[in-house]
């Protein structure tokens, strides 16, 4: 017992010493921020983000990606349509034809940041697919990228990288629907089913990249999944906040209103996610998904359910990403029993069809680092 005591402390105070501080003054919040500036290593110590961290690349060779990919998996093929002009500066127009050359509909990119847009990355469709009145898709991707200086060429990080394939699995969400209704088609599905095909198209970044399996692409000792264990607490936080306002009867929240900052720490507190170095990703006051109409209240954990479900189909892609055959069959089968069908069917029931089985939480665990490796 006295042996098994002195390794516990061994460990222990070989954790402290990685603080640095004195216990008395931390850590803190922003302490790890800090601290998250570099990956985490084996040993302890940090090393400085290296290019593997920090390259960028062109955005027509991150454009080119993205489109390959839809090609290699679903057949398509993109073209720029430079006669149609864009309806702002720098907006560019593509026509998307299905693997028989048949065209699907207009895709529309407006890639950078300008004074008068709002933050973020974005789908939107300005026409939706519908056999009923035979209308094709003209869907939209919006995002802020820093405009390039004059004779330059613009430039994406690797997480610009990975939205840019997200906002387009949205677009390929609207651009493969083939529902008879425009209600039911496309993304017009809820919002756990919105996010999972855009979650999914960004494993296709993985064609470009070494496996992650073999870390290659990663700084010698790095941990591939640090940080993410915190991430993850941060989501579950927010989406407790979500679920215990949206539960409140109108005297409870009433009475919670007196005190929001109160009632949160009491709840989070509840759910034993109240960790002052992990907060919630969003804190009541600044909740605008659950507070302003953009129809997440009492559901932000869509989110989290769509990454359970994303996690399971891209390791289900991942099996077959080096056999383009396989691949494009997977694609084939994600197409017709997923994407094309929209709000036809429940979203469980099609990801039974399109992977064969019952979703389950072991591959988002696994993408976590927190069980084994399958």
């Amino acid at each position: 017992m006295a042996e098994e005591l002195a390794v516990v402390e061994e460990h222990l105070r070989a954790a402290g010493d990685v603080l640095d501080e004195p216990a008395a003054l931390g850590p803190h919040l922003w302490d790890r921020r800090r601290r998250a500036g570099g990956p985490r290593c084996s040993r302890g110590t940090r090393r400085r983000p290296g290019p593997a961290r920090g390259r960028s690349l062109p955005l027509e060779e991150a454009l080119g990606r993205v489109f390959a990919a839809a090609r290699r998996v679903y057949g398509l093929q993109v073209h720029e349509r430079t006669d149609l002009p864009g309806f702002v500066d720098g907006a560019r127009s593509f026509e998307v034809r299905d693997v028989d050359g048949a065209v699907l509909g207009l895709f529309l990119l407006d890639p950078f940041a300008r004074p008068t847009k709002a933050g973020g990355a974005w789908m939107n469709s300005f026409s939706v697919a519908s056999s009923l009145t035979g209308s094709r898709p003209v869907v939209i991707n919006c995002l802020n990228l820093a405009r390039p200086a004059d004779g330059e060429a613009a430039q994406v990080t690797r997480a610009e990288q990975k939205t840019l394939f997200h906002e387009f699995g949205h677009a390929l969400h609207g651009l493969l629907a083939e529902a008879e209704f425009e209600a039911l088609s496309g993304t017009a599905v809820p919002r756990d089913a919105v996010e999972f095909p855009s979650q999914v198209n960004e494993v296709f970044a993985d064609l470009w990249r070494p496996s992650p399996a073999s870390g290659s692409h990663l700084h010698p000792g790095a941990d591939p999944h640090w940080g993410r264990g915190a991430s993850m607490v941060e989501h579950l936080a927010a989406v407790v906040l979500d679920l215990v306002w949206h539960t409140l009867s109108p005297e409870q929240a009433e009475e919670a209103a007196r005190d929001p900052e109160g009632f949160e720490d009491q709840a989070l507190a509840a759910w034993g996610l109240d960790h002052p170095l992990v907060p919630p990703r969003y804190g009541t006051g600044c909740f605008k998904h659950i507070f302003a109409g953009s129809g997440y209240a009492a559901g932000y954990y869509s989110y989290l359910w769509a990454q359970v479900l994303a996690a399971d189909a891209a390791e289900w892609f991942r099996t077959v990403m080096d056999d383009e055959s396989a691949l494009r069959k997977a694609g084939d089968r994600f197409r017709a029993e997923l994407l094309r069908r929209g709000d036809t069917r429940e979203l469980e029931e099609s990801f039974r069809h399109a992977i064969g089985r019952e979703p389950t939480l072991a591959p988002l665990l696994r993408s976590l680092g927190m069980t084994p490796p399958a």
